[in-house]
């Protein structure tokens, strides 16, 4: 298929969401039908263009003989259009239940669709310069949709998130022009690195590389489909997703192996998985215990990425769609549970397991997949991970190797506390207020129990996954 079809994935979703307001959509109903109408369009017509589409390159528009707005549909960006493009609908149809109340759930609705199209367009982009573009207009239609409750606490998660995501747009655009000027090519080696670790650090404010990651956490206050999604999957995937892009097309891998341009990224990889693990032990309430969890599971695949290999890669790309699913997964049994019974903290879940059997056992499965138990799918990535790290063989990749078996171990103790406490209470401290709570509706149950499904399966037949994406490593081409 040729560009217009691209152009016109991306630009349907923005435009239908925009145009909101001009409708004067604002009926429950209205926004149901019309969200759910584009969203579905939209997912549908990425997969088509996902199995159909050519992988050409094509210019839309050419600001200069150097900039250039140009979309690529490669094999690359078709993985992660895969993953967003079936997720998004599972999240919309969740979101129609937990907001319904909601006298605002027009604009929520309108800028998460224009979210969705952004997002697309960072799947499709065909160059470092086009992907920015798109980066930076998915920090614009996203921080509104953190601010959405209105509230003092949401209104300093969104300015945390806006100032990060700027300071981060600053430092990556300065790749971005010498990599589009082709600075890189009269240059020497040393320079070239320097600006690989100053693209690596500006987009990984996204990717929530620790100390970059403060925003993450205070997002939690936003309505739980914005976390569930945008921050497990569309934002924060975004950050990796460009990272792995400039590791692997925009400059050289074997450029950056064995310097400093590879040790100093990992070594605050290992830390922000260290970091963020030891943070969801000790942090009481529940969203916030999942989203430091975001932070750490994130660096497991900027390792698989900068170990530089392609085992390392496939090993990284799997982490990504796995954790997408899973961390989803857990963010909409916690929203399920705050939705009915405004349950926030760990410590409030004593006996909601007899209360919520599918919200709680479709977090049990959240729980078996993150820590890696087969063969549910957290357990083929992980152990992808680190068979990449053991085929390395550098002591780098060992202290990685390190870090998340350690980072794994930390993972049960902080998922497995939250299931105990649902279905072991202690005794006496199970709340007689429980006998009003009950399973939300099935807007709500029916996405968790898909996913929960999901990550059975995808682990069951995570061969047939690891091979696709081992033809997409091998033809993976360099950005010009």
């Amino acid at each position: 298929m040729s560009a217009k079809w691209l152009i016109a994935a991306i630009l349907f979703p923005i435009v239908m969401g925009a145009m909101v307001p001009v409708f004067g959509i604002k009926t429950r109903k209205a926004v149901r039908l019309y969200t759910g109408a584009v969203t579905i369009l939209t997912s549908v017509f990425t997969w088509v263009l996902i199995l159909t589409a050519s992988g050409e390159a094509c210019t839309l528009i050419e600001f200069t003989h150097v900039f250039v707005f140009q979309l690529q549909f490669d094999g690359l960006g078709r993985f992660f259009a895969g993953i967003v493009a079936t997720l998004w609908p599972l999240t919309v149809l969740y979101a129609f239940e937990y907001l319904k109340d909601d006298p605002r759930q027009h604009a929520f609705f309108a800028f998460f669709t224009i979210s969705f199209g952004v997002t697309l367009g960072i799947t499709m982009s065909g160059d470092i310069f086009t992907l920015y573009c798109f980066y930076e207009l998915l920090t614009l239609s996203t921080a509104p949709l953190i601010m959405h409750t209105d509230t003092k606490a949401a209104g300093r998660a969104a300015r945390t998130y806006f100032l990060f995501s700027i300071g981060g747009a600053a430092v990556a655009l300065l790749p971005v022009l010498y990599l589009t000027t082709g600075a890189d090519a009269r240059y020497s080696d040393t320079v070239n690195r320097v600006f690989y670790v100053l693209g690596f650090f500006g987009f990984g404010v996204k990717a929530a590389v620790c100390p970059l990651h403060r925003w993450l956490p205070k997002a939690s206050v936003a309505p739980t489909p914005v976390t569930a999604l945008l921050h497990a999957v569309a934002v924060v995937k975004s950050g990796v997703f460009a990272i792995i892009r400039l590791t692997w097309c925009s400059f050289d891998p074997e450029l950056i192996a064995g310097t400093f341009a590879q040790l100093i990224p990992l070594c605050f990889i290992f830390a922000t998985i260290l970091y963020g693990s030891i943070k969801s032990v000790r942090e009481p309430h529940w969203k916030r215990r999942l989203a430091y969890s975001t932070v750490s599971n994130l660096s497991y695949i900027l390792f698989g990425v900068l170990l530089l290999t392609p085992a390392g890669l496939r090993g990284g790309l799997l982490h990504m769609a796995f954790h997408a699913e899973i961390k989803i997964l857990a963010f909409f049994a916690a929203g399920a549970v705050m939705y009915v019974s405004g349950r926030e903290y760990i410590s409030e879940l004593s006996g909601l397991g007899k209360r919520m059997p599918v919200t709680c056992a479709c977090f049990t499965c959240a729980a078996l997949a993150l820590t890696g138990i087969p063969p549910f799918a957290g357990f083929i990535s992980k152990w992808n991970l680190l068979t990449a790290a053991a085929d390395a063989g550098t002591a780098l990749a060992y202290i990685g190797a390190g870090a998340i078996l350690t980072s794994a171990l930390l993972t049960a103790i902080y998922m497995f506390t939250t299931v105990r406490r649902m279905y072991f209470p202690e005794q006496g401290a199970e709340d007689t207020a429980l006998s009003e709570v009950h399973e939300a509706g099935w807007m709500m149950w029916v996405p968790m129990a898909i996913l929960a499904v999901s990550t059975l399966v995808t682990g069951l037949f995570g061969g047939k996954i690891i091979d696709a994406l081992d033809g997409i490593i091998s033809g993976l081409s360099r950005w010009m």
